[in-house]
């Protein structure tokens, strides 16, 4: 145990690591695009049910954060976390499923079910509803587990009815991602 958790304090995310971050680093006249970058251990998982500033913190060693917006409803979000054990990125992991559970509004509502991912994974739907019937805007996130990281790939936009082609994109990034992430991970 001792020398895994020395490999996760050791090893850091490196640049470029990400799938998207040459397009972040490129620079595109539009105003009604933008790319936002972070390597900050602390930032909020991009996919958050409850906007909980605590929810997937504890036992984090490293992350990185690519954010994608464009205007007028627009975004894409792809993260990147270690934590210092498999454990404690199992218990985010948990964590986000239990929130998605249990903060969905009347107009808003989410939904998390198993994904045949990596060492665990899951499907969120975000979506908009106006009583019964579903409403126009949501997002669509595959969050992976792979030993002690925790791989993100979030959409959001005017969305209708939820429906499985949505998760292509993510699903797809995220068999990327997990193809290289053990170099970094304590796979």
């Amino acid at each position: 145990m001792f020398p895994a958790l020395l490999l996760a304090v050791a090893v850091a995310i490196p640049g470029n690591f990400l799938l998207y971050e040459k397009a972040a680093a490129t620079k595109d006249k539009n105003p009604e695009t933008n790319w936002a970058t972070s390597g900050k251990k602390s930032a909020d998982l991009v996919v958050n049910p409850c906007q909980q500033a605590k929810l997937g913190q504890s036992g984090r060693t490293q992350a990185r954060t690519l954010t994608y917006t464009a205007v007028p409803d627009y975004s894409k979000a792809e993260q990147v976390i270690l934590y210092a054990s498999p454990a404690a990125a199992g218990k985010a992991l948990r964590d986000l499923a239990a929130a998605a559970r249990s903060c969905s509004r009347s107009g808003y509502r989410y939904s998390a079910v198993p994904a045949d991912l990596g060492d665990q994974a899951l499907k969120v739907t975000g979506q908009a509803y106006q009583g019964k019937k579903v409403g126009v805007g949501g997002e669509r996130a595959i969050v992976t587990r792979r030993a002690n990281a925790l791989i993100l790939y979030t959409v959001s936009g005017e969305w209708g009815k939820p429906a499985k082609s949505d998760f292509k994109q993510q699903t797809k990034d995220t068999g990327r991602m997990l193809a290289k992430v053990c170099t970094i991970a304590d796979c």
